[in-house]
């Protein structure tokens, strides 16, 4: 495993009370890049995420390697108490609780700023604030207003949710990314301040050029499936070993596909001789290559198209990135043990660069497993840690 203290993030402490994907991701890509990130989790049951199933654990432990956990009851006078201890020392705190839930419990940004200047609160909602602010914000519901559910899945067929948590993580990278120039600010000011980071708002700055497309046209985009309006060639296609995706988007892509299938005939082809043929002939050139590919292995029609580097890969499962040899070689393969009989992977936060890139140091974190650790270091004794348990700290014995 990585040594944590040489990573860049390393003198970072971060405290994160998140739940399910937007707060725990956005806290990975911090403790990936080294900071200590220390996880306050509900007594009794943690973070939601740990009891949903079989999907819920691999959740968990993508999201949450590399940090600490402890368990502190917000809601009892001692468990607040040590919560305020830990983020006194802290540079960043990370929420992703439901709106005026952290100012009810007394730990608003505000709230935490004032008893540390120079904290960077992130916080992480559904929406900003403004006339949807009070709405109740998740990772569908961010897809289905920003527009992306409806150019998502096929045409003339239900709109549906891309295939992970993209709003969830949209709002945690821009979230972290306001951290970071929060972070820039305070060595010039001295103060830490509040960074929003949301779901919809992100998911709609994907959308950006699909809204100004729509704006310009006076027309919504159909669903796309895996195609794209602005090229005549730019698909799936079914060959003997699975899905293949070709995309030829450049005026040199198409002979050089022509020729590495063997289908040079098709370069006589006038309804294909041209980028502006082959975009109005769309339908007809997806049937033919289609007909064209379907008898041929997938493994040596890529072989064939990266030999003429024409844009092409195998639709993968998730499970076809298990020792990834790409992931691999880039270095954001993360291998960590789940538990005492079993192992796991996960590709980490891929920022790096001439001198820096994220490490796998620490395993996920049991619920409250670094309890006496981090309070410890934090300057409470045993003595006051025993207090803070039978004042009822930590929950209900």
């Amino acid at each position: 495993m990585t040594d944590r203290t040489n990573l860049p993030l390393s003198d970072l402490r971060v405290v994160e009370l998140g739940n399910i994907v937007a707060g725990p991701f956005a806290g990975s890509m911090l403790a990936d890049l080294g900071a200590d990130v220390v996880k306050i989790e509900r007594p009794g049951t943690g973070d939601i995420i740990r009891t949903q199933g079989e999907t819920g654990e691999a959740m968990f432990a993508s999201l949450n390697r590399n940090k600490r956990s402890i368990t502190l009851d917000l809601k009892n006078e001692a468990g607040l108490s040590a919560l305020f201890e830990l983020v006194d020392d802290a540079d960043v705190f990370v929420e992703n609780l439901g709106r005026g839930a952290p100012e009810r419990l007394g730990i608003g940004s505000d709230d935490l700023r004032e008893r540390n200047p120079e904290l960077v609160y992130l916080s992480i909602k559904g929406f900003a604030d403004g006339p949807y602010g009070d709405r109740a914000g998740m990772d569908v519901v961010a897809e289905a207003m920003s527009g992306l559910m409806s150019v998502t899945g096929e045409p003339g067929r239900q709109p549906v949710r891309v295939g992970t948590s993209i709003a969830d993580m949209g709002a945690a990278l821009y979230g972290v990314l306001g951290v970071f120039v929060a972070l820039r600010e305070r060595e010039r000011t001295g103060e830490g301040q509040r960074v929003d980071g949301t779901l919809f708002e992100s998911a709609a700055h994907w959308m950006g050029y699909w809204t100004t497309y729509a704006d310009l046209l006076g027309d919504d985009p159909d669903s796309l499936g895996a195609s794209h309006p602005s090229w005549g060639l730019y698909d799936v296609f079914p060959t003997e070993g699975g899905w293949l995706f070709v995309g030829v988007t450049t005026k040199r892509h198409w002979p050089a596909f022509c020729r590495a299938v063997d289908a040079e005939e098709l370069l006589a082809d006038e309804r294909f001789d041209t980028v502006d043929r082959r975009r109005a002939n769309k339908a007809e050139l997806a049937e033919t290559v289609r007909d064209h590919l379907a008898d041929w292995s997938r493994q040596d029609a890529l072989d064939a198209l990266y030999d003429e580097n024409v844009p092409a890969a195998p639709v993968n499962a998730p499970s076809d990135l298990i020792d990834d040899e790409g992931l691999e070689a880039a270095e954001v393969l993360a291998r960590f043990d789940v538990d005492d009989d079993r192992s796991s992977q996960t590709a980490m936060t891929p920022v790096s660069g001439e001198r820096f890139g994220p490490g796998q140091y620490r395993d996920p974190p049991g619920l409250g497993d670094h309890a006496a650790e981090v309070l410890a270091e934090a300057g409470i004794d045993e003595a006051a840690v025993a207090d803070l348990r039978e004042r009822g700290a930590f929950g209900s014995n």
